[in-house]
C-alpha cells in the first residue's frame, strides 16, 4: 500500500462517513432558474428548500460590484407558474415594474422595485399563465394562458394580450392566437409589428413536432394575419427569438441535430453534429441570445458536454469560449452582456455573467453558501457501451472519499440513475445528490439511455413505441458493463429514478433480474392509469412512447409492472408526494400493496404537502437518508450515523 492509502480508514463501501450530508443539500442551498437581464440588472428565481420550496424572485444591480442580491417579493409569497404543471416563464420586467405569476392563486401581479404589496393584473379564476412578455409599444402584457373554466374538458390554450392601462378592469384582454392544443414562446419583433410563437397539437410533444407561426399585427396590436414559416410534421422548433436588428432566429432539428437557423434560410448558421436545444419541459427555456446586433452568445452540447460560443452573424465565424462549467442554461443577453446559469465538475450551480468587451466571466450569485472540500467530489467520466448493436451513453462516478478506503478485494455497490422525462438527459455538472452517494462508497452510473437528448433526433426517436423496453435494456446493460469492467459488485446492483425514471426502475426490477434493490421516487407502476389520469400536457405523450390509447391498451398492460408483480422479487422503497397531479399517489400505493401481500421487503415514504418532485428541506433530507438506511438494512452494512428510522415491511435479515 502507498503511504496515502495507509493514512486512510479501512471501511466497507457504503459505510464511509461523508462531509456531504443531507442537510448540506438544503441548508444554505437553493435551486436557480430563469436568469434574465433587464436594464443592467440581473434577475433570477431561487427555490429555497429551507423555506419549504418557496420560489423567490431575486435582483442584483450589475453596475455596482458592492451591491448584493435582494429579494423582490416579500415572504411568504412565492412566484411559480403551474402552466403545463411544470411551469416556467414566470416573470418579466419593464415599465418600472416586475410582473410575475403568484404560486398561491396563479394570478399575474406586478410590483415596483422596493415595493411591498404586489398589485394584481389578472382576475381570480381558473387560469394559468406563462411566458410573460411586455409589449412596450402598446403598454400591454403578452403571455400564454391556460383556461380551465370548462369542467370535464381539457384546458384551452391561448396567447393573449393584457391591457396594463385597464386598472382594475381585469376584463381588458384580447386573444392573439387560439385553436391549437398548445402554445409557447410568444416573441414580439423590435418594431412591435410582428409576433412569432410556437404551437403544437396532440399527440405531439414539443420535441416531436412544433410549428413556428408568424402573426402580422396592426397599429392597435390586433392580428391581421398569421402564417406558418417553419416546422411541422417530424420537426421540432425551439426558442424563436428576434435579434436587435429585427431578424427572427430559431432552433430546428430537421438535420437530425438541433441547430440554429435564420428564418427563411434552409442552412443552419453553424452546421454541426451537436444540439443547441433541450426538450421544452418548461416555459422560458433559452440556449442563445444576442450580445449585440451582430453577435450571438450560445451554448451547445456535443458528446455529452455543454460548451459556450460566440457566433458572428455576418461572417458566420464562431469562437469557443473557455469556461470551467460543463452545463449551461437560461441564457439572457443585452447590451454586450450575457447572463446564464452554469455548473461544473466541482462548481455549484451559479448565475454567471459574460462581458463581451473584456471577454471575461464573473459570478453573480451561487446556489450554495456552504463550503465543501472538493477533494470529496467524484468527477463524471463519460462512458459508452454497446448493447444489441446500439451505442449507449452514460456518466460514471467512482466512489471517492479522501479519508476512507475499502477492504482489499471488495467491489463497490453500484447505483444506476435513470433520469426523468423520459425525454431528457443527465449532465456532468456538479450534483450533490450524486456526491452524497459516491462520498459514502457507492459507484454511480448516470445513464443517457436510448431516447435521451443531446445525441441527435435519431437517438431521441429510438424510444418511440419502445418505452419500457430500450430504456430498461440500456440501464441493465450499463450495470452489467461496469461489472465486466471490475467496477461494481454484481451482488449489490441498485437502481433509482424519479417520475419516468421511476417507471424505468420498476420495469427493470420486474422484467429483468440485473438489480438487487431499487428506489422509485414518484414513479409509474401502471401505464394504463397514467394514460387515463394525467394532466393535459402529457395526456398523449404515451401515444408515441407506447402506442395510441386506448387502441394499444394490451401493450400498456403488458409493460405495466403492476400487472407482473409476481416477477418482482427484490426489495423496493417508494417516495411519493400526496399532492402529485402528474403521477398520482395511487401509482405507488398499488405497487406497495402488492409487494406487501407477496412478502417482498418494501418501504413507502409519503410527503403530505409535496407534488411532483420534492421542494421542502425536510422532504429532500428524508428521501436521501431514508434511501440510504433502506440499502444499509437490506445489505447489512453499518452506517456511521443512525438513519431516520424508516419502516420496512417484510424485512428479513440480510
Amino acid at each position: 500500500m502507498s503511504e496515502a492509502t495507509l493514512s486512510k480508514t479501512v471501511a466497507p463501501y457504503g459505510s464511509w462517513a461523508s462531509p456531504i450530508s443531507a442537510e448540506l443539500l438544503t441548508a444554505g442551498n437553493v435551486r436557480l432558474s430563469e436568469a434574465r437581464l433587464f436594464n443592467g440588472k440581473a434577475y433570477w428565481l431561487e427555490s429555497r428548500p429551507a423555506e419549504k420550496g418557496r420560489s423567490v424572485l431575486v435582483e442584483r444591480d450589475l453596475s455596482d460590484d458592492t451591491q448584493k442580491p435582494h429579494d423582490l417579493i416579500p415572504a411568504p409569497l412565492s412566484a411559480r407558474s403551474k402552466a403545463h404543471e411544470y411551469g416556467g416563464g414566470t416573470y418579466t420586467v419593464g415599465n418600472g415594474h416586475i410582473y410575475f405569476v403568484l404560486a398561491a392563486d396563479q394570478r399575474i401581479y406586478r410590483i415596483a422595485p422596493g415595493g411591498d404589496i404586489p398589485e394584481p393584473v389578472t382576475p381570480e379564476g381558473p387560469w394559468h399563465y406563462a411566458d410573460l412578455q411586455l409589449d412596450p409599444h402598446r403598454n400591454r402584457l403578452i403571455c400564454v394562458q391556460e383556461d380551465e373554466s370548462e369542467t370535464g374538458r381539457e384546458a384551452i390554450a391561448r396567447i393573449i394580450a393584457i391591457d396594463l392601462l385597464a386598472g382594475n378592469d381585469f376584463g381588458r384582454t384580447s386573444v392573439l392566437a387560439e385553436g391549437a392544443d398548445f402554445y409557447s414562446n410568444p416573441a414580439l419583433s423590435p418594431d412591435g409589428m410582428q409576433l412569432s410563437f410556437l404551437q403544437w397539437h396532440h399527440p405531439n410533444m414539443p420535441w416531436d413536432a412544433t410549428e413556428l407561426m408568424l402573426a402580422e399585427l396592426d397599429e392597435t396590436g390586433a392580428v391581421a394575419k398569421t402564417r406558418q414559416i417553419a416546422g411541422g410534421k417530424h420537426e421540432s422548433i425551439f426558442q424563436p427569438q428576434w435579434s436587435p436588428a429585427g431578424q427572427l432566429y430559431y432552433v430546428s432539428d430537421k438535420s437530425n441535430w438541433w441547430n440554429i437557423y435564420l428564418a427563411g434560410s434552409d442552412q443552419p448558421l453553424w452546421p454541426m453534429e451537436a444540439e443547441f436545444a433541450t426538450p421544452q419541459w418548461v416555459f422560458g427555456m433559452s440556449t442563445y441570445g444576442f450580445v449585440d446586433p451582430a453577435r450571438m452568445f450560445c451554448t451547445f452540447t456535443r458528446n455529452g458536454r455543454w460548451q459556450l460560443a460566440l457566433l458572428d452573424l455576418n461572417s458566420g465565424r464562431s469562437q469557443l469560449l473557455e469556461h470551467s462549467g460543463s452545463d449551461f442554461e437560461s441564457i439572457s443577453c443585452a447590451e454586450g452582456q450575457a447572463l446564464f446559469i452554469t455548473s461544473g465538475a466541482t462548481d455549484f450551480p451559479s448565475i454567471a455573467l459574460y462581458r463581451s468587451d473584456t471577454n471575461r466571466f464573473s459570478t453573480v450569485a451561487s446556489s450554495s453558501a456552504a463550503p465543501v472540500d472538493t477533494k470529496s467530489f467524484s468527477h463524471a467520466e463519460p462512458v459508452s457501451f454497446q448493447h444489441r448493436g446500439r451505442e449507449v451513453h452514460a456518466f460514471y462516478y467512482p466512489p471517492r472519499n479522501p479519508l476512507f478506503v475499502a477492504p482489499d478485494g471488495e467491489k463497490p455497490p453500484l447505483i444506476v440513475f435513470g433520469h426523468g422525462g423520459p425525454t431528457g438527459a443527465t449532465s456532468s455538472g456538479l450534483n450533490l445528490k450524486v456526491q452524497y452517494w459516491t462520498s459514502r462508497g457507492f459507484a454511480i452510473l448516470d445513464v443517457n439511455y436510448s431516447g435521451s437528448t443531446g445525441y441527435g433526433r435519431e437517438y431521441r426517436d429510438r424510444l418511440r413505441d419502445n418505452w419500457g423496453i430500450l430504456d430498461v435494456e440500456d440501464v441493465c446493460a450499463g450495470a452489467e458493463y461496469l461489472v465486466q469492467q471490475g467496477l461494481a459488485d454484481p451482488e449489490r446492483l441498485l437502481i433509482k429514478g424519479g417520475s419516468a425514471g421511476g417507471y424505468t426502475v420498476l420495469a427493470a426490477l420486474t422484467f429483468h433480474d440485473t438489480f438487487s434493490a431499487g428506489a422509485s421516487h414518484y414513479g409509474i407502476g401502471d401505464l394504463t392509469t397514467l394514460a387515463r389520469d394525467t394532466h393535459k400536457f402529457e395526456s398523449r405523450y404515451l401515444d408515441t412512447l407506447v402506442g395510441p390509447w386506448p387502441q394499444a391498451e394490451a401493450v400498456y398492460r403488458a409493460r405495466s409492472p403492476i400487472n407482473h408483480i409476481e416477477q418482482l422479487e427484490c426489495p423496493v422503497i417508494f417516495f411519493q408526494g400526496l399532492e402529485d397531479k402528474v403521477v398520482p399517489p395511487n401509482q405507488a400505493e398499488s405497487m406497495v400493496a402488492a409487494l406487501r401481500e407477496r412478502g417482498i421487503p418494501v418501504a413507502y415514504i409519503t410527503f403530505a404537502d409535496e407534488g411532483h418532485g420534492f421542494r421542502a428541506a425536510s422532504s429532500i433530507r428524508m428521501a436521501l437518508e431514508g434511501e440510504l438506511e433502506f440499502y444499509s438494512r437490506i445489505f447489512g452494512f453499518t452506517l456511521p450515523e443512525p438513519g431516520p428510522g424508516i419502516s420496512i415491511d417484510n424485512l428479513r435479515s440480510p
